[in-house]
């Protein structure tokens, strides 16, 4: 089995123009995310998947593979599976989110390992139990419930499960509670297919995009990590990154 890790990288973030570039300790962030991916086991080829001429530049400038794709996208799914569409030979393709400088390349092979060795994964995905009471509440903080099987139930930025009869503020003690890390690992031809997809009802209520492959009837594997993910979304966050660094 062939496995790409593929990386969108967008220049123009509303939140953080050229976050891609940004630097932290010497290194980009692009640069950080490609090294950390390229460290993972199960992955054959990492690409850059981007829509600007300075990340690609870069990119190729300290070793990287890079490819060039279409602007109007509007997911990092859409970006990938462009790129997706032109490496006919690679059976899975694990999206990995271009702003986690310090992703462990655990984490990636976490992801891919259920594609290898489960037929029935179509889609596989992280998540790790929440322990502090402002992830819980904290509707920026997607969390994700599944059964004995790991397979996916739903995908929520409202607290789940819901503990009735308990007071909110013992439900971290009362309960188990996840949240969901947006690493994707796909089929190659399953994430064609999604990419063809209509938003869905739940999707639109809750602006994620997991929520139309559930409802489309698309299992998701959910793979559990310790890990915990130091994502850049805003410049605050590129200072508390270099203050870790």
């Amino acid at each position: 089995m062939k496995t790409v890790g593929i990386i969108p990288a967008r220049f123009a973030s509303t939140r953080f123009p050229g976050k891609p570039l940004a630097e932290i300790g010497g290194k980009t962030v692009v640069q950080r995310v490609y090294e950390q991916a390229s460290r993972a086991r199960r992955l054959d080829q990492v690409i850059v998947a981007t829509d600007d001429e300075r990340i690609f530049q870069h990119v190729e400038s300290f070793g990287g593979q890079v490819m060039m794709t279409r602007p109007e996208h509007q997911s990092g799914t859409d970006r990938c599976a462009e790129v997706a569409w032109r490496i006919d030979e690679a059976d899975a393709i694990i999206n990995i989110q271009g702003d986690e400088p310090f992703i462990a390349p655990e984490q990636i092979d976490l992801v891919a390992e259920p594609l290898a060795r489960r037929q029935g994964v179509q889609i596989s995905t992280l998540a790790r139990r929440i322990s502090l009471e402002e992830e819980l509440h904290n509707p920026n903080i997607v969390k994700v419930v599944f059964n004995r099987q790991q397979m996916a139930l739903y995908f929520s930025r409202s607290t789940i499960p819901y503990l009735r009869g308990v007071p909110t503020e013992q439900w971290l003690s009362a309960g188990v509670f996840y949240k969901h890390i947006g690493l994707y690992g796909f089929r190659r031809e399953v994430l064609m297919d999604v990419t063809r997809m209509e938003q869905s009802r739940y999707e639109q209520l809750e602006s994620l995009e997991q929520l139309r492959w559930l409802e489309a009837g698309i299992n998701i594997f959910v793979n559990i990590t310790e890990t915990e993910t130091i994502g850049i979304d805003t410049p605050e966050d590129l200072e508390r990154a270099r203050a870790w660094l």
